[in-house]
């Protein structure tokens, strides 16, 4: 039984041997007649942004602006000088005293005249910047290849192709007899 399965085995060999060694191939050109581009359309989502805005009612908070020291201190000095410059005896004291103290008064009132708490009862509106994003479809074309229309020995054939070959195309013409 060895013996058969070594002789059909090879048979076969020297068969498939004989058929390859009477096989012709060559290279020949084809007309290109036609080029279709073959496209793949695909999505690519993509994050798109914009920024609204949105009006916000808020409760009026009272100003306060820094105040300073330097006008009471002027005004003390000025008036306590212009105070001694009236009074007699004991009353010059007095009047030193009096005149210092409403010069401070009258000095922290022109230093600070704009720096005053703002108090208003009530709301106001202001817009509040709202940044909103959304994924969105973003729709691409490819190209994976070219359908190839040639003509070769009077007959048309179609190939799918990775290039568009130009205005012809390279064959290897493959003969085998039967």
């Amino acid at each position: 039984m060895r013996t058969a399965w070594k002789a059909c085995s090879l048979a076969a060999i020297l068969a498939t041997a004989a058929s390859a060694a009477s096989a012709v191939e060559f290279e020949e050109y084809a007309r290109v007649v036609s080029v279709a581009p073959q496209v793949e359309r695909f999505n690519v989502p993509r994050q798109e942004c914009r920024t609204e805005y949105v009006q916000v009612q808020q409760p009026q908070q009272p100003v306060q602006q820094g105040r300073s020291a330097g006008g009471a201190i002027i005004g003390g000095i000025v008036g306590g000088l212009a105070g001694n410059q009236i009074g007699k005896g004991d009353g010059r004291a007095v009047a030193t005293a009096a005149g210092a103290i409403a010069g401070a008064i009258i000095g922290d009132r022109v230093d600070n005249r704009d720096n005053v708490a703002v108090q208003q009862p009530g709301t106001y509106v202001t817009e509040q910047p709202i940044r909103q994003c959304r994924m969105v479809d973003h729709w691409e074309s490819r190209t994976t290849g070219y359908a190839v229309t040639y003509e070769y020995r009077g007959r048309q054939y179609t190939s799918n192709m990775a290039y568009d070959p130009g205005d012809r195309v390279k064959l290897l013409v493959s003969l085998n007899p039967r």
